[in-house]
């Protein structure tokens, strides 16, 4: 994989570090926002026993473990280009790999489900990424990917959190790379890699005074904080009012949605 639009690290460590203090409960409280609904959308989807998955980008393993636990999947791969989170962790069926998804030679094997989270948005290559993981699944078996949806729109009311979220997409966008506007495009591309019964749905989690995902977005913004301020379009000021604003009763936002896209690979592809 190649580095960032200005010669930055990949899948945004040059940001969101794991070696930083508390890097897992930041990526937990994302989790405690978000893993009820990806859990319920695999589940839905067949996960349970006999499944082998592919997790990643797993993070800190939240959706492996929950995988392993709650849906009684057989096995789960949890792939991430910094284990540390994961192998402090180790349950039964939990395998870990520390790897490069973007390397050619990606090639863990085959598996009813693959699955990844908030990781291909910080991506190039996101067209070959996404071939490459319905490569990885079996026939009958289903690939899911999540990634982040902007709801901070020109029309969206101009209160301090919308300022701060316009800013550190932008920031993120010329350091890292990260990029979210062809998010959307998901359900085409999971086409274009020959999978079928594609659908969609969006989870917007409520920003509330001291809820996970207002928890989550005030440590992004202050590790973002360098690459927020170099746009411009903020300052130290902006950044501080923006996190007291999430934690008041004045809130009145939409965070940004996650959307999750699947597809099935058809049956007779081992015919």
């Amino acid at each position: 994989m190649t580095a960032g639009p200005r010669g930055h690290g990949r899948y945004g460590e040059d940001v969101f570090r794991p070696g930083q203090p508390h890097e897992d409960e930041r990526i937990d409280c994302g989790a405690l926002a978000y893993d009820d609904i990806t859990l319920a959308r695999l589940r839905s989807l067949g996960a349970g026993p006999g499944w082998r998955c592919l997790d990643v980008g797993a993070g800190t393993g939240t959706v492996s473990r929950r995988l392993l636990d709650e849906a009684g999947v057989t096995s789960v791969l949890a792939v991430d280009r910094d284990v540390r989170f994961l192998t402090e962790r180790p349950v039964p069926g939990l395998d870990v790999l520390e790897a490069d998804i973007t390397a050619p030679d990606f090639a863990p094997g085959r598996f009813r489900l693959v699955h990844a989270r908030f990781v291909l948005m910080h991506l190039p290559e996101r067209e070959r990424l996404i071939t490459a993981l319905a490569g990885l699944v079996e026939p009958g078996g289903v690939l899911v990917l999540g990634d982040a949806v902007d709801l901070t729109s020109d029309r969206a009311p101009g209160t301090p959190y919308t300022v701060v979220m316009r800013a550190m997409w932008q920031g993120l966008r010329e350091t890292i790379g990260t990029d979210v506007s062809w998010v959307p495009s998901y359900p085409r591309l999971l086409r274009g890699a020959g999978l079928v019964r594609v659908a969609a749905e969006m989870h917007v989690p409520p920003l509330l005074p001291g809820s996970p995902i207002s928890r989550f977005w005030a440590d992004t913004w202050e590790r973002s904080r360098a690459a927020m301020l170099a746009t411009g379009l903020v300052d130290d000021a902006a950044v501080d009012a923006a996190v007291r604003y999430l934690d008041s009763d004045e809130c009145a936002a939409l965070s940004a949605g996650l959307l999750t896209v699947w597809g099935r690979k058809p049956e007779e592809a081992h015919r």
